[in-house]
Order: structure tokens, then C-alpha cells, then sequence
């Protein structure tokens, strides 16, 4: 019996524990509420924040939406600003070799992925970042959990990890095109989330993205690319497919985002019609997160002050 509540006892100290490292990481995630001058921040990145509990509804958030900014000409400057913030902080994050952060960008089919990685992160140190992408899973990776081939992608100690769609395919494309049952693909958002709080307890912070666009703004896109020959290599007539499943799709992500939206991993739904508009907002929520976190420098060895360098 003495054992019995010595081990109820400790598993409660445990969680105790947990839910406090949770938290702190949590706190990290409202990045605005450390590190801003003035509430609102400019852009207003938390106001696309999904706060758990809190459903949205995609329908309802307008991805035309771009504050008081008129054109990419006025934002030009501010971006270059948190571009320069992104690369410093970085910088710190890969010195410190403590923590890591995770980025998942998830959108429709020309909603922006690549254009965000392009323009974001200009002038970030190759050795400290690494972008995966994940295309249809192996054998290999099959016979595994769904979860498996993700976890063996995740960023080191000091290193930004940019997930170019990500675990959220597990219950996005496979619950649209039924490639597993129902009752599989419900239980992962519960997986989903476990798998994040575990990253986050070992020194990974996880931001994600959702680049929302029109569908009206997915047509105009893909004929551009129908009708410019340098981007023709982009299109897939599997576009086409994919597009006559919009509402399933815009169906996906919103319980995806519902379900998985936490305060120590948290979802942002982005408005993307306007490319600059996306750049601006993420790349401020992103230097804001990587302040909050405020890597710091090693302390130097001792008594450099003596060292003299030979001729």
C-alpha cells in the first residue's frame, strides 16, 4: 500500500514537473507579451494565433487581410529589418548549441511554402538551418508509426528546422483521400500533440504556419503558371485533382488547426494573398520567438586579455 501512494505520489510530482517546463516554453510562444515595445506589434502577428479552445473557422478569416499596409514598395525595409533581427538571432541559437526551434509551414498548393522559405529567411547561415520536405512516405516509413520518419527530421541543438508540409499530412491528405480508415486518422491529432509537447520538453520550440489563401487567389496562380514558360515545370496536372477537393482540404485544416493548436506549439493562420504580407508577418513572429527565447553567446575561456598572436 506504502508503495502504492509513494508512486501516485511521484507520478503526480512528475506531471507536476512537466505541466511547469510546458509553461515556461509557453510563455515564449505569446513572444509579444516579452519582447515588444508597443501592444499591438506591428504587423499585428498574434492576432493570427489560434488560441486553443477558441475554434476558427477558415471561411471567416479573410486572406486578403493586410492591416494598414498598402504594397510591397512600404514593407520593404521593415522586412529587410527582421530579416537582419533573424540572422542575429540565429546566429546566438547555433552558438549556444542549448535549444532548437521548429518551423512548419503548411498551405493549399500554391499557397506559398517556398516563396516564404525564399524571402524569409535571405541571409540566414546555411550551417545553422535546414529545410525538409516530405513527399510520399517510403516502404520503410510505412512499416513504421506515422510519426517516425518526422521525429528523424527535427532540429539538433542550435539548429532552425523548417518543415516544408510536415506531420500534419497524417491527418490532412490521408484523411481526404481515405487513404487510411477514420478511426486511425482521428486518434493522431491526440498523437500529434503528445509528439510537439515531447519535442518542446527536450529544447525544441515549435511555431506553425498555415498560409492561407483564396481559392480564387489558388486559380489566378496556377494559371500564371500556366502561361509563363519559366514557370511551367511548377504545374502538375494533379493541381488540377487537387483543387476539385478544396473543401475537404479547407475542412482538414481547420480541425487540424482546431485540435492542434496548443499554447507551448502554437498555429498561425496567415493570410497569403498578398506574398509580402505573409513575408512581413512571419518573419516578425519569428524573430519575435527567437528574442523571447534569448539564446545567448558561451561565455568566452578565461584570460584572453594575455593571449598575443605569434607573428
Amino acid at each position: 500500500m506504502a508503495n502504492s501512494k509513494s508512486a501516485k505520489k511521484s507520478a503526480a510530482q512528475i506531471n507536476k514537473t512537466t505541466d511547469n517546463e510546458t509553461a515556461k516554453v509557453a510563455r515564449t510562444m505569446s513572444p509579444e507579451t516579452v519582447v515588444a515595445d508597443e501592444l499591438p506589434p506591428k504587423p499585428d502577428y498574434p492576432r493570427y494565433r489560434v488560441t486553443p479552445n477558441e475554434p476558427i473557422q477558415l471561411s471567416q478569416i479573410d486572406p486578403d487581410t493586410c492591416e494598414s499596409y498598402q504594397s510591397k514598395k512600404e514593407i520593404e525595409a521593415e522586412l529587410e529589418y527582421y530579416r537582419d533581427r533573424l540572422s542575429l538571432l540565429q546566429e546566438r541559437l547555433y552558438a549556444e548549441q542549448q535549444r532548437s526551434l521548429l518551423i512548419v509551414l503548411q498551405a493549399m498548393d500554391t499557397g506559398g511554402k517556398d516563396g516564404t522559405i525564399k524571402h524569409v529567411f535571405q541571409g540566414i547561415n546555411p550551417q545553422g538551418c535546414r529545410v525538409w520536405s516530405f513527399k510520399n512516405p517510403s516502404q520503410e516509413e510505412l512499416s513504421h508509426d506515422f510519426l517516425w520518419r518526422y521525429h528523424q527530421r527535427t532540429p539538433q541543438r542550435g539548429m532552425i528546422n523548417i518543415f516544408n508540409r510536415s506531420h500534419y499530412e497524417d491527418v490532412l491528405i490521408v484523411r481526404v483521400k481515405q487513404l487510411v480508415p477514420e478511426a486511425v486518422w482521428q486518434k493522431r491529432y491526440h498523437s500529434i500533440n503528445e509528439f510537439e509537447q515531447m519535442l518542446v520538453l527536450n529544447n525544441i520550440s515549435i511555431i506553425k504556419f498555415f498560409l492561407h489563401i483564396s481559392k480564387d487567389e489558388q486559380k489566378r496562380r496556377l494559371e500564371k503558371r500556366l502561361e509563363d514558360p519559366d514557370k511551367r515545370w511548377k504545374f502538375s496536372i494533379n493541381d488540377v485533382n487537387e483543387r476539385k477537393l478544396w473543401d475537404d482540404y479547407q475542412q482538414a485544416y481547420e480541425d487540424a488547426i482546431n485540435y492542434c493548436s496548443t499554447e507551448y506549439a502554437p498555429w498561425y493562420v496567415v493570410p497569403a494573398n498578398k506574398k509580402w504580407y505573409r513575408n512581413l508577418v512571419i518573419a516578425r513572429a519569428i524573430a519575435d520567438t527567437l528574442e523571447a527565447m534569448n539564446p545567448q553567446y558561451p561565455a568566452a575561456a578565461q584570460n584572453l586579455e594575455n593571449i598575443t598572436i605569434p607573428d
